[in-house]
């Protein structure tokens, strides 16, 4: 059962299984593996849509194939908790192409983002833009050597 109440079985599963694995799968291609008819799939992507568990569908771009040949992970600890702040900051984040995705966490730290970039002299100039002028406690990068797996599709766990 998700956040609203709704009950996902094995079809739904499956179905978002299968559209996070290739979201070009036509309907009918996804009604055949699951075993329904064409508009009982409907129906379902229709509601998973609706519900907002469904939010789009993008192509998986190889970094390699775009010269982005390193990923870090940045872990950054802040002095500053206030909302003027950490709107201004999540504005610098957000203005970062090479960042793809950013979370405020809880524990030691207090944000963790992921860049990919050209390489170290492209984290380098990333590094020098994030800080700035933004009065930052401490900032440290974690790089990948290998990615081992990425984008494991989710399913709900009742």
């Amino acid at each position: 059962m998700n956040d609203k109440g709704q009950i996902f079985d094995d079809i739904d599963n499956k179905l978002l299984t299968l559209l996070q694995r290739d979201a070009s799968l036509s309907q009918r291609e996804l009604a055949d593996r699951v075993g329904l008819s064409q508009n009982a799939c409907w129906r379902r992507l229709n509601r998973l849509g609706e519900a907002g568990v469904l939010r789009g569908s993008r192509a998986i771009v190889d970094p390699g194939a775009l010269g982005l040949q390193l990923s870090v992970f940045i872990m950054i600890r802040t002095r500053h908790h206030d909302d003027a702040w950490a709107r201004r900051f999540r504005a610098r984040i957000e203005a970062q192409p090479e960042i793809t995705e950013f979370h405020r966490i809880g524990g030691e730290w207090d944000y963790l983002a992921k860049a990919v970039t050209t390489g170290m002299v492209g984290y380098d100039a990333l590094y020098k833009r994030l800080i700035e002028g933004m009065d930052l406690e401490r900032v440290t990068g974690v790089f990948s050597m290998e990615t081992i797996f990425e984008g494991r599709p989710l399913v709900s766990s009742g």
